[in-house]
């Protein structure tokens, strides 16, 4: 995975590849890059600056982010500080085809794609389970284990699973 194109001096990708590879704390199975919440790193006067965007404004997660990519650019070698960008706001959208494969593959249907359409706020979704492929599934609840997530349950396999709503 490769960072946007934007100051692509050496340090910066050092820098870009040291913070990527942090593991989001909620979801272990995907990068803070691969969530797309990781939007840039730069280099300047020898400290590395991480621009990170939360999934929503009161995540609890997102301190635990930042202080992990911090951790990730000092034990690189880096000065380093964080920047949180909430504008533009976070979409599911933004998250990577290899990270939507790592959900699936453990167990978390992805979303799917269109945050921007009336349908991914009022409308019903086709979600697919991640265990079986079946699109005969129930949601259960709006809410799974974080808020970001839906709980539903598979007819066909009778497995439950979170699904990573569409925002």
């Amino acid at each position: 995975m490769t960072q946007p194109a934007a100051n692509h001096s050496l340090a910066a990708e050092r820098a870009w590849d040291a913070a990527s590879a942090v593991p989001d704390p909620e979801i272990p199975c995907v990068t803070v890059a691969e969530l797309g919440i990781l939007r840039k790193v730069v280099v300047e006067n020898g400290v590395a600056v991480a621009y990170v965007t939360p999934t929503y404004s009161g995540c609890p997660a997102v301190l635990a982010i930042e202080l992990a990519i911090e951790a990730a650019l000092l034990d690189a070698g880096f000065e380093a500080r964080i920047e949180r960008v909430m504008s533009p706001a976070w979409t599911t959208d933004w998250i990577t085809p290899e990270g939507c494969e790592k959900l699936r593959a453990y167990g978390i249907a992805p979303p799917v794609k269109g945050s921007n359409s009336k349908m991914a706020l009022f409308g019903e979704t086709v979600v697919n389970c991640p265990r079986c492929g079946s699109s005969d599934t129930q949601k259960i609840s709006e809410f799974g284990s974080t808020a970001c997530k839906a709980h539903y349950t598979c007819r066909r396999c009778a497995e439950p699973f979170d699904y990573f709503k569409c925002i």
